[in-house]
């Protein structure tokens, strides 16, 4: 499945139509987190990328690149109901419209930045990638979870 290119402003109004139908009471089809949550959780990825944090360790960062890279970086849709890194595991309450609004500036924030920003950027858990796979990283992630949410 081909992704469209997050960098896109097509792209990123289409997300945001879909965003735009998940509202704070919505339930999702499968997983734990509610509606506020959710958006929290994808705002982690964006977090890692432009506040990245403390880097895993050589084992842990070798381990990432073989295991996980390639599930996260690719165009091959996620599983319902894949385990949850913890670090992108939300628990409590969070204010949804906070959220959304986090969101909506991320996204923004991602395609003004655009492709020669993210070409070759550094993540801290799987290194040096191409804009197509941060392309996917986000847009899969959040394909996902709207899907999850029936949108």
């Amino acid at each position: 499945m081909a992704y469209s290119n997050i960098f896109s402003a097509q792209a990123t109004s289409e997300m945001l139509d879909r965003l735009n139908k998940i509202k704070a009471d919505s339930k999702p089809q499968w997983g734990k987190m509610n509606a506020a949550q959710t958006l929290a959780h994808l705002n982690v990825a964006y977090d890692k990328a432009y506040k990245p944090g403390k880097a895993p360790g050589f084992i842990g960062k070798l381990m990432m690149k073989l295991f996980v890279k390639n599930v996260v970086v690719s165009a091959k849709p996620y599983k319902k109901n894949n385990m949850t890194a913890p670090e992108f595991v939300i628990e409590g309450d969070r204010d949804f419209e906070k959220e959304k609004a986090r969101l909506i500036e991320n996204m923004k924030k991602t395609e003004k930045n655009g492709v020669a920003y993210f070409e070759g950027k550094e993540n801290i858990s799987f290194g040096k990638l191409t804009s197509e796979q941060w392309s996917n990283l986000f847009g899969k992630h959040m394909d996902h979870h709207f899907e999850q949410f029936g949108v």
